[in-house]
């Protein structure tokens, strides 16, 4: 009898316990934002990853106080994903869920309305809740809200804040109307600063009048010469743009370089020029033009670091058959072969090494990556493939 008493007490005890802690709702994630909207609440999604000793830390020590479940299981629909399986893993995608463990607030429309990371006590995490918990959070969509011309700077600075990586367009109109709207008597903040800066790419944004016309507050914070190189290459950017002639799929070269060259010196618009050469080039498969740039711009290759003349080493690998441009693309490949070896920093030199003629040691480095890339459990197909031909 005492032994049946005591397994009901057990069992009582554990059912007052579940109660007490937070209730994850075990549901798909469209169910469970469908839930918050039914009942008008937000959702919080605890993002773990199983091997995260953090995450252990919280499910035990903090989701189980009665205090936590009591204010989390009131006012949110709760749920838990693993980062790394099932719909976690496009979950963490979707939100840029990239440390555990991570803790998203979302609102009934399955929009991001706060982030936080880390262990926290029990105060801080309910401090957390409650902060979010406003009505505000609770209007509707942001993007509904934005779009009917909401302008509250805590509304805006959330939406640059939640949505700076995964939706930078949207995030740079809040940015846009946050500064529109603020009065020239209000002194800038440092972070603030921070945000102007982050989301102006170009001289035609909105927010390089705000720019411009706040520089006496911005150089408080940023010394002058930084202002400058970063307003120059504001206004590098514009020149490049206008030097594209998309028609041809050429770079007008005396153009550009009349017209950056004032503005940051010769040496530096020269980099710029051959930097952006570079990188139309490769876009449109102008190869001769790439071949060209490259031998120009990495003509002095210890500058640079070895992952980048890899790359480059790689399009001469594929695209190039000057034998004098193939073996400087071979040097480059070797500095990278230095760095560390790899199954593909060591097949594109062995490539290379047969395009110029080096058979020998061309196959020494194709059985290398091959056997690497065995080891590694990767594909060794590319390096196969080279053997064949060597032989």
């Amino acid at each position: 009898m005492k032994k049946i008493i005591s397994g009901i007490f057990v069992f009582l005890s554990l059912m007052i316990f579940s109660q007490e802690a937070m209730q994850f709702q075990d549901l798909p994630f469209k169910d469970i934002i469908a839930k918050a909207k039914k009942e008008n609440k937000l959702v919080f999604i605890d993002a773990y990853a199983s091997w995260c000793g953090p995450c252990k830390m919280m499910e035990k020590n903090i989701f189980t106080q009665k205090s936590v479940g009591d204010y989390y299981n009131t006012n949110f629909v709760n749920a838990r994903f693993d980062m790394e399986k099932g719909e976690g893993r496009e979950i963490a995608a979707k939100f840029g869920v990239r440390s555990y463990p991570t803790y998203l607030f979302l609102n009934g429309d399955g929009e991001l309305i706060s982030q936080n990371y880390g262990y926290m006590e029990e105060s801080m995490f309910l401090s957390m809740a409650q902060d979010i918990n406003s009505p505000n959070n609770k209007k509707g969509s942001l993007k509904d809200r934005f779009a009917n011309g909401e302008k509250d700077p805590e509304f805006l600075i959330n939406i640059m804040k939640l949505n700076s990586t995964t939706d930078y367009e949207f995030a740079k109109k809040a940015s846009e109307r946050y500064f529109e709207n603020k009065k020239k008597t209000e002194v800038l903040s440092k972070e603030e600063i921070g945000y102007m800066l982050f989301f102006l790419k170009s001289v035609e944004d909105a927010n390089y009048n705000a720019f411009v016309s706040r520089k006496a507050e911005i150089i408080k914070y940023l010394p002058e010469d930084t202002y400058k190189e970063f307003d120059n290459q504001l206004k590098l950017s514009k020149v490049a743009e206008q030097s594209i002639d998309d028609k041809n799929k050429r770079i007008n070269d005396d153009y550009f370089m009349k017209t950056a060259e004032p503005l940051v010196g010769k040496e530096a618009a020269t980099v710029r020029l051959n930097q952006m050469k570079l990188s139309y080039y490769e876009q449109t498969s102008n190869f001769p033009e790439y071949e060209k740039a490259a031998l120009e711009y990495y003509k002095k290759s210890e500058a640079f670091e070895p992952n980048e003349l890899l790359k480059a080493a790689w399009i001469f690998s594929d695209h190039v058959k000057n034998p004098a441009s193939l073996k400087k693309a071979s040097e480059w490949a070797e500095k990278s072969v230095m760095a560390g070896e790899t199954a593909e920093n060591t097949y594109i030199l062995a490539k290379l090494y047969f395009l110029t003629g080096n058979k020998e040691t061309a196959k020494n480095y194709a059985e290398m990556s091959k056997n690497m890339a065995v080891q590694a459990n990767k594909d060794a197909k590319l390096a196969e493939e080279l053997l064949k031909q060597i032989k």
